[in-house]
């Protein structure tokens, strides 16, 4: 197997909800909610949306889904400037998104803060972790 993540797939209990928080964000997508599946770009891993009922039709689940409940999986964004984490925070307030901790200084040197989206998915956007490669990912020594 390659090291590499295509897609990540958030399960969600309202595709056009989290469709609109997401493009509110900034992340762009020419998919709508009557495909069933909402994909977006980045510049690495694709995100998509997809009902959750349907998702965990489709893993062959038989458990209720629960929302929000933390799973012990954070999705990342990270700014190439501190301040930008400011800025991406209060666009996720504006977007309807919950502010779980407030961005500060990080125990490891940068500057982080977490948010969670419609249904309780955990992000956390964060600053001076890594540089930039050219092509918008990580460059992880």
């Amino acid at each position: 197997m390659e090291a590499r993540i295509s897609l990540l797939t958030l399960g969600v209990s309202d595709l056009t909800r989290s469709k609109a928080f997401y493009e509110a964000l900034g992340f762009p997508t020419t998919w709508s909610p009557d495909k069933g599946v909402i994909f977006f770009k980045t510049s690495g891993t694709a995100l998509s949306l997809f009902p959750i009922k349907e998702l965990v039709k489709d893993i062959g689940d038989n458990r209720e889904p629960k929302f929000p409940a933390f799973s012990g999986i954070t999705i990342a964004h990270n700014t190439r400037e501190k301040h930008q984490v400011d800025e991406v925070m209060a666009l996720v307030e504006k977007a309807g998104g919950k502010i779980v901790k407030k961005p500060q200084e990080a125990f490891w040197g940068g500057y982080s803060g977490y948010f969670t989206d419609p249904d309780g998915h955990m992000w956390e956007v964060a600053w001076g972790a890594f540089p930039f490669r050219p092509d918008g990912s990580l460059d992880i020594p």
